[in-house]
């Protein structure tokens, strides 16, 4: 607590400090995010570590789901998978995502947002990775370390923002994709687009299955997406949406069990989200609201409902020159009804209001301050204080020098308080994030560097205590990572096109999940109607198990080529682990080997 009080002290005299400043903030802007400051913003303006990645990497990646894309184009990130398609729920389940080090399961440790609204299960407090497509976005921005200041619970590792597709230009447009590969695998994808005057519409529909790498792990899944906008006049706009995705997948278990274990989900999720925004010369920001809601049918008989539902209000203003403030209020209530044998049971329901701000302030062209505060109520537990503080330093209008000292946290589930070996006296987890970075420009932007050095220290981590079946979740463990971040994008000529990025991990205790040397290249080359993409990941010392330890060291190698072969009309071809690595991520359940994809897109 006297770190807090101490931090929050700072907060508020580099508040009162910046206030005093009256100077022009002429930095350049190369780089706009969203996730940072939730209004746009130069990615240099931001204290804390944030990767983006652009809709042209995530299609020339080849991926359907977002999130394997994610960890091989954003340093610190990685995502656990366990066959061809498909994640999965409950025990050896993937889609894990851990960022420096830093996960949980069920996965509740990094948020994922929706054009900036949350998304996670309602009583096991995990998104759910299957839903996410990549034909949706336009570009994902991960905040890599805690974005609780903005962002409040289930932010402590960090944030992905997946940023959808808009109609952007008059008239109507058309996709329509299709591919077949090794174990029966298909992918089918259509998206129309249609703007004019003041509404623009874009929906999209997706359909993928897969017989699986082994017996009775197929997998099938159908989302569709639909979203509205209208521009009300020049300052504001209205814009609504809604996606639905219904999922089955069968598990055949571990490939040590002596006997199969066969399991089945059958899951529908569905979220639906309606924003005004308002930008005017000097203030911006927006109110919305959104609701996510699901079905899950487990196999064991576990059977549930849940919804997560909120109210984000937000303004952005200058005060003065040199200056931003950001104040925004968020209410949200989470829960559902749980049960096994789909017997009648009572709803839980969580309530949590917040109240935040974040302020910007540019001193002598050279120097931008950072500080903010939260005050998060939940009604299990009380308040929760979390605290911000960044310094960023130009010392060239190509260089940045910045740190950052932040709080994030983890409210507890309805799992973990009611469900399996609950303790309703649970308090959060919380962490605390130590960073210093440095960004860097070269050959007049061509070449865009980046180094990150951070420490991550959390306590209150939730564990299940005692022998069965007297056992029990108490706030009794801690950690302490460290690392190393580095990643570079070069723009070699105007044909090739390379992305490499590195992290080193140093855990103070054996972690699922969080490889202790991660590599990732990705090289992308046009000639004429050709375009190749070659990538490459290398991973060093992954624990897939800690009980027995089991550790996993690979190397991938993916080739993706297409031909423009008209305006309108491209072919690929796809050969993914050529090396024919044979690997596990997740304990028991082995990685495809080679195999390859074939299929189309045209456009209309």
């Amino acid at each position: 607590m006297n770190k807090e009080l101490i931090l929050t002290v700072l907060v508020l005299l580099v508040a009162n400090f910046a206030k005093a400043q009256n100077l022009n903030d002429t930095l350049m802007i190369d780089e706009v995010i969203v996730t940072g400051y939730k209004t746009e913003i130069a990615r240099k303006l931001v204290p804390i570590s944030v990767s983006q990645i652009s809709k042209q990497s995530i299609e020339n990646s080849g991926e359907t789901n977002i999130l394997p894309a994610i960890s091989a184009l954003s340093p610190g990130v990685f995502v656990t998978e366990r066959n061809i398609l498909g994640f999965g729920v409950a025990t050896g389940s993937a889609g894990s995502i851990t960022i420096r080090g830093i996960s949980s399961s069920p996965n509740t440790s990094t948020l994922i947002l929706i054009d900036g609204h949350p998304q996670y299960q309602g009583i096991f407090g995990h998104p759910l990775p299957d839903a996410y497509v990549a034909s949706d976005v336009e570009k994902v921005e991960v905040i890599r370390g805690p974005a609780s200041i903005l962002y409040g619970s289930n932010a402590m590792s960090g944030v992905m923002n997946i940023i959808t597709k808009k109609q952007n230009k008059d008239g109507f447009t058309a996709n329509l994709g299709a591919s077949y590969g090794s174990y029966n695998t298909q992918k089918y994808n259509g998206t129309v687009g249609y703007k004019k005057n003041k509404i623009s519409i874009f929906a999209s529909l997706n359909h993928d299955q897969t017989d699986g790498i082994r017996d009775n792990t197929d997998f099938n899944i159908t989302n569709g997406y639909t979203k509205i906008g209208y521009r009300i006049n020049d300052n504001f706009s209205l814009t609504g949406d809604f996606n639905i995705a219904k999922f089955n997948a069968n598990d055949n278990g571990p490939v040590y069990a002596e006997e199969p274990q066969p399991f089945n989900i059958n899951i529908l999720r569905g979220k639906t989200a309606l924003s005004l925004e308002n930008k005017h010369n000097k203030v911006e920001g927006a109110l919305k609201l959104y609701h996510n809601f699901g079905k899950h049918d487990l196999s064991d008989g576990w059977y549930s409902t849940d919804h997560n539902s909120g109210t984000m209000l937000y303004q952005t203003l200058s005060l003065f020159k040199g200056n931003k403030l950001t104040a925004g209020v968020d209410a949200k209530q989470f829960g559902g009804i749980g049960n096994i044998g789909k017997a009648a049971d009572s709803l839980i329901l969580v309530n949590e209001l917040a109240a935040y701000t974040y302020m910007q302030q540019n001193l002598f062209q050279k120097l931008l301050l950072s500080a903010g505060l939260r005050i998060e109520n939940n009604e299990i537990y009380g308040n929760e204080l979390v605290p911000m503080a960044g310094l960023n330093y130009y010392p060239t209008d190509k260089t940045t020098i910045k740190s950052s000292v932040s709080k994030g946290f983890r409210s507890p589930t309805i799992m973990e308080m009611y469900l399996f070996a609950p303790n309703p006296e649970l308090k959060p987890e919380y962490l605390w994030n130590y960073e210093i970075g440095w960004l860097q420009q070269f050959f007049g932007g061509r070449l865009n560097t980046e180094l990150t050095v951070f420490m991550a220290q959390a306590e209150n981590i939730i564990q299940v205590t005692g022998q069965y079946p007297n056992v029990i979740r108490e706030n009794v463990g801690k950690f302490t990572n460290k690392g190393i971040e580095t990643s570079m994008k070069l723009k070699a000529t105007g044909d090739l096109f390379l992305q490499v990025n590195y992290s080193y991990l140093n855990l103070s205790k054996a972690l699922i999940a969080a490889p202790e040397h991660q590599i990732n290249l990705s090289a992308d080359y046009t000639y004429k109607i050709l375009n190749a993409n070659l990538s490459v990941q290398h991973i060093q010392n992954l624990y897939t198990s800690v009980i027995p330890e089991k550790k996993q060291s690979y190397t991938l190698l993916n080739l993706r080529i297409s031909a423009n072969i008209f305006k309108k009309a491209n072919i690929f071809v796809s050969g993914n682990n050529l090396l024919n690595q044979k690997y596990e991520i997740n304990y028991g359940y082995p990685m495809p080997e080679i195999n390859f994809t074939g299929g189309f897109n045209l456009k209309f």
